[in-house]
């Protein structure tokens, strides 16, 4: 049986899991506003048939704290081994925290394993998505925090992130540049001056379509 073939065809359209932090919730944007809601609602724009997104996520999550937070999820309504597209974007609490990259690595890879059970055992039906740069934004210069030294943390959580995504066979999307280049534009950015706003999440959501698309198809 292929991958395409264990996505069961029914009445519900093709299901989709996003799993994260802060930057998958949305933390200070409407719900519509979220990327992997735009992310959906664009590929059901370009007729493709995907549901609204199951967001496990909440804001200041680390990857052990995911995982955590999968498992009572799960508890409360069963997850389910058949989504036709996952998400995965988490790690940047890890670096705010200063946890060790080598920690990480083994939390990170153990989610991507999760991550890939969810579609069914396909791990190429997995988007992995870059942590954004929070070193630009006017909260990181509020707090007088080093701008290179968290562009050069996140770049090494980053390297982490894209090696695991290409061993397990997953889609990486970088949206760290984009992040970076714009990320400290006031129409970028939610009230909080920390966290993206519907603008960014819908650029992230326009870097994330070529792969969704060939997923669904």
């Amino acid at each position: 049986m292929t991958a395409a073939a264990r996505v069961p065809t029914s009445a519900s359209p093709p299901a989709f899991l996003a799993l994260g932090d802060s930057y998958t919730i949305g933390e200070g944007v409407a719900p519509e506003g979220r990327w992997p809601v735009q992310l959906a609602a664009a590929l059901r724009a370009q007729g493709l048939a995907i549901g609204d997104p199951r967001i496990i996520a909440t804001t200041g999550w680390t990857t052990d704290e995911l995982d955590a937070g999968i498992d009572a999820a799960h508890a409360q309504a069963p997850i389910g081994n058949e989504h036709a597209l996952v998400s995965l974007l988490v790690g940047v609490n890890n670096q705010y925290r200063g946890r060790p990259l080598d920690e990480f690595r083994t939390q990170f890879a153990a989610l991507l394993r999760r991550a890939g059970g969810f579609a069914g055992g396909d791990p190429r039906r997995v988007l992995v998505l870059a942590i954004p740069d929070w070193g630009v934004t006017p909260f990181a210069f509020a707090q007088r925090r080093d701008a290179a030294l968290v562009a050069a943390q996140i770049d090494g959580f980053n390297a982490v992130c894209r090696e695991e995504a290409a061993r397990a066979g997953a889609r990486w999307i970088d949206i760290a540049p984009v992040s970076r280049e714009r990320g400290g534009e006031v129409e970028m950015l939610a009230d909080d001056g920390l966290h993206p706003s519907a603008a960014m999440y819908a650029l992230w959501a326009a870097l994330a379509l070529p792969a969704a698309r060939e997923v669904l198809r």
